[in-house]
């Protein structure tokens, strides 16, 4: 059964900046059958795919990759933010839209073995996927897809993410 998810996404004009129109997934996350349609999206374009472990980012990613993982019976990676994880690390440095930032993640959780979907909330520059590609590939891990669940793909992600398999199950576009 089909969602209609515009209808879950806030829209925050001139947030964090002025000019800039926020998509908030946080109602989708305070509407039980929108979160749960997501849920079976992903699960029904990842259970077959090949992949073998889940990495989301900080910390929207987490709300939908964890559900997810447990169904699949995935290991879940956790891509955080300098100086949140205890263990030896892997970190990648970054220009965001507002300014830089740096992810870590666990060098004992990434490997060569795993073939990874890597999940965000929402797709806009690409440039926090890519230091996360980046970042999984320093510990030999393969990122064999991209999602989103919101794209904005006039913001040209997609150049970006040049060469990964990039969905998302709602794209918005300039107005």
């Amino acid at each position: 059964m089909e969602y209609n998810l515009d209808n879950a996404i806030r829209k925050i004009p001139d947030f964090p900046k002025k000019g800039i129109l926020f998509y908030d997934i946080t109602g989708i996350l305070m509407k039980p059958e929108a979160f749960n349609y997501c849920i079976d999206k992903m699960e029904e374009l990842y259970a077959s795919s090949g992949v073998n472990a889940i990495a989301v980012i900080e910390s929207r990613g987490f709300l939908f990759g964890a559900p997810l993982a447990i169904r699949l019976k995935m290991p879940l990676i956790l891509l955080r933010k300098k100086g949140k994880l205890p263990g030896e690390t892997y970190s990648v440095k970054f220009t965001l839209e507002y300014g830089e930032d740096v992810i870590e993640v666990h060098k004992e959780d990434v490997d060569s073995s795993q073939n990874i979907l890597l999940i965000d909330d929402l797709i806009a520059t690409g440039g926090t996927l890519k230091a996360a590609i980046e970042l999984l590939t320093k510990g030999g891990a393969r990122v064999a897809r991209v999602f989103g669940i919101v794209g904005l793909p006039f913001l040209n992600y997609a150049d970006i993410l040049k060469g990964y398999p990039v969905k998302t199950l709602i794209n918005y576009h300039a107005e």
